[in-house]
C-alpha cells in the first residue's frame, strides 16, 4: 500500500493534511465555506464513531444486524450524537414482511439447512424432489441456472411438489424465480454462487421486483441456502420439505433535519446502518454511517438555503427496507421536495478504487432507468475528484444499496463507491495501489468486517468528498433540479472532470464493480 499511501498523501486537501481546529471549535462554528468544512472534516473525527460502532458490536455478540440489540444500540447511539449536536432527529419505526423459512432433507439422509425466505414471494410447504438447474459446483462457478425459460426444457415440473434448485448467477434473483414458477415448480431453493468468500454463505433478499421495475407477482415459495448446503441438495435423488411463512416484524430508521431558508427543496443523504448478520460490519457500512454523524456534528450551525434531511436506514442488508419504507410512506407532494439524493455505501474499503456511480451510463447500463439530474451528481463528485488530483471510475448504478428506492420514485440520485466483492485487477493497481487478484473488500460481508477492515486513506478522501457534495448542494441545486440557489462562499472553481479510467470496460469476468 506505499504506493497508495504516497498517492493520496499528495492530493489531500488541507482539512487531513493539516492540523485541524479542535473538535470543539469545529462543532461551535458556522462551517459554511469549503474551507471550514474540509478543515474541520477528519478522519480521527469519524473513527471516533467507528470506534463506538466496533465496540457496541463487541458488546453484542459481534454483529449490528437487523432485529439484534446491536443494531438498536447503533441506533441509540445516532440519536444521542444527532441530539447533542442540535439537529431535529428522531427514530421513525417502520413495520415489515420478514420470513419464516425451512428446508428439512429427508432422503437419502436426513438433515435441516439453515435458510432465509425471499420477501415478495409466495408461502406455504411443499415437500417433494429437490430438482437442480444447470447448477455448476466446480471451477469458476459460472452459470446461468435458470436465467432463461429455455434452461427448464429439460425437466419435467408436471407434478404437484416440484422444488426447483437454482444457483446464484449472472440474473436478478426474482428473473430465476419467475421462470421456475412459470415452468410448474411449485417451490424454488436458490443458494449462493461459491465464487469468492463473500458469496459462500446463505442468500435472501428481496424478490418482489424485476430489473424492468415490474413486480415478480410470484406466488410459490422462495427460499435461500449457502453454497455448500445448495452442493448438497444438488446430490441427486434428494427430497425435502420447504417451507416459508411471513410475519410482521418492526424495525427503524434514524432521520434528522437541518431546516434551510427554502422548506420544499430538500437534499437527502443516507448511509445504511446494519451489518449482515455474519459481523459487525464496519467498513459496510459503519463507515460511511460514521462519516455521515461526523459530518451532522460540524455542520450543525450552518444555516443552509436548501434545507438538509439526512437518515440512517435500518434493515438495508435483507433488501433495503428501511429507505424502501421511508420513501413509500412519502405523500406526492413530499416526494416532488426532495431535490436529490447522496447515498452513502461502502466508501472506504481497503484494497480501495475510487469510483462514481455511472449516472450517464458511459460505462455500464443501468439496471432501471436514471432519473433526470443525476448525471449531475456524478459530475459534481468526477470534478471534485479532479480537484483533488484523484483517479476514478465508474461504478454501475445497480439497485443494490438505498439509492433504488428513491430511483424508482424519479428522484435524482448517485453516490461514491470503493468496491466490494470485485476483483482488483493489475492495470487497478498501477492506478490506485493495493493488491491484485484480490477483493476490493476482502472481507465484505464476513467476520473480519471489523475496524481493521477500513482504509484511512480511502476514508479521508471520500469524507471530504461527501461533505464538499453536501454543502454544495445546501446552497444550490439548480444543476440537479433547475431549483436557483445562492452562491456558496468560498465557492472554489472546481475544473472540468479528467474523466473515468473505465478500468472495467471490457471486462467478461462480471467485474463491473456493484454498488452495495
Amino acid at each position: 500500500m506505499a504506493m497508495v499511501a504516497a498517492l493520496v498523501a499528495a492530493v489531500l486537501p488541507v482539512s487531513a493534511a493539516s492540523a485541524a481546529p479542535s473538535s470543539r471549535l469545529c462543532e461551535t462554528r458556522n462551517n459554511q465555506s469549503p474551507a471550514k468544512l474540509l478543515e474541520c472534516m477528519t478522519v480521527e473525527g469519524v473513527f471516533e464513531h467507528l470506534e463506538a460502532f466496533q465496540a457496541i458490536a463487541d458488546a453484542n455478540g459481534g454483529v449490528r444486524a437487523e432485529q439484534t440489540p446491536g443494531f438498536d444500540a447503533s441506533a441509540h447511539y445516532v440519536l444521542e450524537v444527532l441530539t447533542e449536536a442540535g439537529w431535529d432527529a428522531e427514530v421513525v419505526p417502520f413495520d415489515y414482511e420478514a420470513a419464516d423459512a425451512a428446508i428439512e432433507q429427508h432422503t437419502p439422509a436426513a438433515a435441516s439447512y439453515e435458510t432465509g425466505g425471499f420477501t415478495g414471494t409466495g408461502e406455504g410447504s411443499v415437500t417433494g424432489e429437490v430438482i437442480p438447474i444447470d447448477v455448476n459446483l466446480d471451477g469458476d462457478r459460472s452459470n446461468t441456472s435458470g436465467c432463461e425459460p429455455e434452461d427448464f426444457a429439460a425437466v419435467d415440473l408436471t407434478g404437484a411438489d416440484d422444488i426447483v434448485l437454482l444457483q446464484r448467477g449472472t440474473c436478478f434473483f426474482s428473473e430465476k424465480a419467475v421462470n421456475a414458477e412459470a415452468a410448474g415448480a411449485e417451490a424454488v431453493v436458490l443458494f449462493n454462487q461459491g465464487d469468492g468468500p463473500s458469496r459462500e454463505g446463505l442468500i435472501a433478499a428481496n424478490a418482489s421486483g424485476l430489473p424492468d421495475g415490474s413486480p415478480s407477482n410470484l406466488t410459490i415459495p422462495v427460499v435461500g441456502a449457502s453454497f455448500a448446503d445448495g452442493a448438497a441438495l444438488a446430490a441427486g435423488g434428494v427430497t425435502a420439505t420447504v417451507s416459508l411463512d411471513f410475519v410482521t416484524l418492526t424495525s427503524s430508521n434514524v432521520i434528522a433535519e437541518l431546516p434551510g431558508r427554502v422548506a420544499d427543496n430538500v437534499v437527502v443523504v443516507g448511509a445504511h446502518l446494519d451489518s449482515v448478520a455474519a459481523g459487525p460490519g464496519i467498513q459496510d457500512n459503519a463507515a460511511a454511517a460514521a462519516t455521515l454523524l461526523e459530518l451532522a456534528q460540524i455542520m450543525a450551525n450552518n444555516r443552509p438555503h436548501n434545507t438538509i434531511r439526512l437518515a440512517w436506514w435500518g434493515a438495508e442488508e435483507i433488501g433495503l427496507v428501511g429507505s424502501t419504507a421511508w420513501v413509500n410512506d412519502r405523500s406526492a407532494e413530499e416526494l416532488d421536495e426532495i431535490a436529490l439524493y447522496l447515498n452513502l455505501d461502502i466508501i472506504a474499503s481497503p484494497n480501495f478504487i475510487f469510483s462514481v456511480y455511472d449516472a450517464g451510463e458511459s460505462s455500464f447500463p443501468a439496471t432501471a432507468p436514471v432519473p433526470a439530474g443525476s448525471a449531475a451528481i456524478e459530475d459534481l463528485f468526477e470534478r471534485y475528484y479532479t480537484w483533488q488530483g484523484v483517479p476514478y471510475d465508474d461504478a454501475g448504478f445497480s439497485g443494490r444499496s438505498d439509492h433504488q428506492p428513491f430511483v424508482d420514485a424519479g428522484i435524482a440520485a448517485g453516490g461514491v463507491f470503493t468496491g466490494a466483492e470485485a476483483v482488483k485487477t493489475d492495470e487497478q493497481v498501477a492506478i490506485w495501489g493495493g493488491v491484485a487478484g484480490e477483493q476490493f473488500d476482502p472481507c465484505y460481508h464476513r467476520a473480519c468486517d471489523t475496524i481493521d477492515n477500513v482504509s484511512t486513506e480511502a476514508l479521508a478522501v471520500n469524507a471530504d468528498a461527501v461533505a464538499y457534495a453536501v454543502l454544495h448542494f445546501s446552497y444550490s441545486t439548480s444543476e440537479v433540479n433547475g431549483v436557483r440557489g445562492r452562491k456558496m462562499v468560498g465557492r472554489p472553481d472546481l475544473p472540468e472532470p479528467d474523466g473515468s479510467q473505465l478500468t472495467f470496460v471490457g471486462r467478461t469476468d462480471g467485474a463491473s464493480p456493484p454498488i452495495g
